[in-house]
């Protein structure tokens, strides 16, 4: 092994994962340093049970809520990060996300960059994860190129309700799926349109994830070096505070350090900020890159809610998560502010209903696999604003402690006021809607920390922000951030693409820079 590198990059999920990737052609030493491991290939990979009941891949972690109660966070480190168990739907966030947005709730950011600027990396990315969709076909979608790759076709029960939905004077659109199929040549198509794509890990490598796209692909260069099982504990920087100088990890129980001409973080946005705190010195005494005092600040994770709306048939999808909704995105006639995104979650089963109490016991009068049967699962999301408060501090360990309080509900409640009165159009019983909770079980809703941004935030102003436009930190000469922390805003899609865009983007300035 190298004692030097061009670049370190701490994490290998969409932001540090595709970043190796775009580095890896140019010859430049690149070391990732991800704190897992492989995700094993097993059974297990498909077993509801085993995934939603006894949390076999998630971290063992603890974190503390701003009360000082414990929980353990629903994230999980392998190879390929948050992305190997995301549900592969890949949005651009709208030209509208970019500026300055009011909401019912208060005030959504602008970006230091425009749509424009990340335009070009969003089609890359597009093309990178081999995105499925129809552009323009979303009326909301932003301008661009056409996708790499044909819509995922619908199911029949899920083109009876696309079919529906337009018939009541709506737009429905085909999700933007990053999976690897080729429905024109099923023979050699990897995936095989299973139920098990959200919230699951993919055991034969079909689902776009940062694992099978960008990792594998990027060490097969002899300049790229993954190292795992290696978390990362803290950044030394020389004298001056300007310059980190080493990365010091465990690895496999063992201290390590590494040294690099620049290192970018990427441990997603709470375990980078615990990283940037817990590196704190003397010339960086609340934590390094935190002379704003915002490193940690402005945590977000989406205001959102899973629910079952039983069909009056049966349902028998199986790879559901092909339709999207965005007519409401920003309001309507009646409600002027933005309210957010409708789409399909994964197919619920139920060894799911039996992790979730309240359904459950629903099983003497309307058994769970009729339950399932008959589910029709929705996934709706509305933006949640960036509040100083909401933060990520340390406790006297130096574990996680999540300060959370909820803001800009009413959106939320109001798209699922209009998703709930259509429902009796839809085929759908309108007075049988069940929450589904198998993404956020645990008894306080920041356990569920799918799609966390915000905490390392990029902008013009250090006195504002951590990071500057090309997510560099102000008062550092080498340290970088490029998973979703670097968000002002969060939009109300998912938003793994942009982080990916954002890689690509990041990765050609350093590119130039180193060179």
């Amino acid at each position: 092994m190298a004692d030097d590198y061009d670049v370190i990059i701490v994490g290998s999920g969409a932001g540090g994962g595709t970043l190796a990737h775009r580095l890896a052609p140019s010859g430049k030493r690149v070391l990732i340093l991800e704190r897992g491991d492989w995700l094993p290939r097993e059974p297990q990979n498909w077993d509801a049970t085993a995934v939603f009941v006894d949390n076999r891949y998630v971290s063992k972690d603890t974190w503390y809520d701003k009360d000082g109660k414990s929980f353990q966070p629903q994230v999980h480190y392998f190879v390929g990060g948050a992305t190997k168990f995301y549900g592969a739907a890949l949005y651009r966030l709208r030209e509208a996300d970019f500026g300055e947005l009011r909401h019912h709730g208060g005030l959504s950011p602008a970006w230091p960059i425009t749509y424009d600027d990340l335009a070009p990396y969003y089609q890359q990315a597009e093309e990178l994860y081999q995105v499925h969709g129809v552009r323009g076909e979303d009326p909301t979608d932003p301008p661009g190129g056409p996708y790499p790759f044909p819509p995922v076709s619908h199911e029949p029960r899920i083109q009876q309700l696309f079919d529906d939905l337009g018939r009541v004077g709506l737009h429905p659109f085909h999700s933007p799926n990053g999976i690897m199929l080729d429905e024109a040549n099923p023979a050699y198509s990897a995936c095989i349109r299973c139920a098990t794509c959200d919230g699951f890990a993919c055991l034969v490598h079909a689902k776009s994830d940062a694992e099978a796209i960008a990792v594998r692909p990027a060490i097969t260069h002899d300049n790229v070096t993954l190292v795992r099982n290696a978390q990362v504990r803290r950044l030394e920087t020389d004298p001056s505070g300007r310059t980190v100088t080493s990365v010091v990890a465990d690895v496999d129980g063992t201290e390590q350090r590494f040294t690099g001409s620049i290192v970018v973080v990427s441990a997603g946005a709470a375990n980078s900020a615990k990283l940037l705190l817990s590196s704190a010195n003397d010339k960086h005494p609340n934590g390094l890159a935190n002379g704003s005092d915002q490193v940690g600040r402005n945590y977000m994770f989406h205001n959102s809610r899973a629910f079952l709306a039983l069909s009056l048939e049966k349902n028998d999808t199986r790879f559901q998560k092909t339709l999207g909704l965005n007519d409401w995105y920003l309001g309507d006639d009646d409600f002027e502010y933005p309210m957010g995104n409708v789409q399909m979650v994964g197919k619920s089963s139920p060894p799911m209903y039996r992790g979730e109490q309240h359904l459950a016991k629903l099983a003497p009068e309307f058994t769970l696999n009729e339950l399932a049967e008959h589910a029709v699962d929705f996934w709706i999301s509305a933006e949640d604003l960036p509040v100083p408060g909401n933060r990520v501090t340390l406790n006297k360990d130096g574990d996680v402690v999540l300060s959370y309080t909820e803001n800009n509900r009413e959106p939320l409640e109001q798209l699922y006021n209009r998703v709930k009165k259509h429902l009796s159009h839809l085929g759908m019983h309108p007075h049988h809607l069940l929450p589904r909770d198998a993404y956020m079980k645990n008894d306080i809703p920041v356990a569920g920390c799918a799609h966390q941004a915000g905490t390392v935030r990029f902008g013009n102003d250090p006195a504002t922000s951590v990071l500057d436009a090309d997510c560099k930190a102000h008062e550092l000469d080498n340290l970088y951030v490029v998973d979703t922390s670097f968000f002002p805003s969060i939009g109300a899609v998912n938003p793994a693409l942009t982080a990916i865009a954002n890689a690509l983007r990041v990765g050609d300035h350093l590119l130039a820079r180193l060179g």
